[in-house]
């Protein structure tokens, strides 16, 4: 039996107070990008409501080439992309066209069902550019899965900011340390992008059960345990760690109330119903999904 990171960080996690999980992501390939696919994970399914998390980049895109995610579906979650470099231009059924920037925030409620397409803007293509972000996916409750989609774009000047002693905390979506977010959410969550000085530290609140931290730079310590990037800490729900940067560090904290119920997810469905999903396949192959206004050549149904 081969011994993986993942089962390393796991092991060094049981014995570090506080936290529950660490999650390693898995490499996936998306329209030409290479990702970080931290959940769901067979450690851990959901944080909160967040069911999907892909972290890419920091990466160079090389003149005359970009990410191109063409069209493609989906019910019952939002998607949340927030970029730290470049830029992704978002096109939808609805007749969005949006360019994605760094710290904006971009909130697609798929409900009962919307498809959308990614890609490089061409004016970035005519020369190297770079891309670093994460995208998520959040699920939406019972009551709202099959809501009327929705896209909502906020500039990075709207989004609440807490800072001192070394710490600025900017809340993407939902409530933390006494901030609201404009971006409106459908169940108790949080959202923030932290960056940290060195030697400066971050208590975590108690107040969502569910929370977690993905750490993008720097290194940081919990409980005399030092942890690098590209690690997901799960904490214990009533746990109280204090985050102290060894170096100056950049993360996201996430999570929320635990979800009205378990999940199912195929490709880019996400329903409390195996039925639902189904029907979304059949809905999808049949041609039953609107259309992106100007763009062609959708995402076939997985085999």
């Amino acid at each position: 039996m081969s011994w993986h990171p993942a089962d390393e960080a796991a092991a060094r996690a049981s014995a570090v107070a506080g936290i529950d999980t660490v999650i390693v992501p898995r490499t996936r390939d998306i329209g030409g990008l290479e990702v970080g696919r931290v959940l769901p994970s067979a450690r851990r399914r959901m944080v909160g409501p967040f069911v999907f998390l892909d972290h890419f980049g920091p990466t160079v895109l090389a003149a005359g080439h970009g990410m191109d995610v063409r069209p493609h579906p989906h019910i019952g979650l939002a998607t949340v992309t927030y970029l730290f470099e470049g830029e992704i231009l978002h096109r939808d059924s609805l007749g969005s066209v949006q360019p994605i920037r760094p710290g904006a925030v971009n909130w697609m409620t798929a409900g009962r069902g919307i498809t959308h397409s990614e890609r490089t803007p061409p004016g970035l293509r005519q020369a190297d550019s770079r891309l670093y972000g994460i995208q998520s996916w959040v699920a939406l409750p019972i009551e709202h899965e099959d809501d009327a989609p929705s896209f909502l774009h906020v500039d990075q000047a709207a989004l609440p900011v807490v800072e001192g002693e070394g710490k600025i905390v900017r809340l993407i979506a939902g409530a933390l340390y006494g901030a609201r977010s404009p971006v409106p959410t459908q169940w108790p969550s949080f959202y923030a992008d932290v960056s940290l000085a060195a030697a400066s530290c971050l208590e975590l609140p108690t107040e969502h059960e569910e929370r977690a931290a993905y750490l993008l730079e720097g290194a940081v310590a919990i409980g005399g345990e030092t942890f690098e990037p590209g690690q997901l800490l799960v904490f214990a729900p009533g746990a109280a760690p204090t985050i102290g940067a060894a170096t100056p560090a950049r993360l996201m904290l996430l999570g929320g109330a635990p979800m009205d119920g378990p999940r199912h997810i195929w490709w880019n469905f996400v329903a409390s119903s195996r039925d639902r999903i189904e029907q979304a396949k059949a809905d999808w192959t049949a041609g039953r999904f609107a259309a992106v206004p100007g763009e062609s050549e959708p995402i076939p149904l997985p085999e």
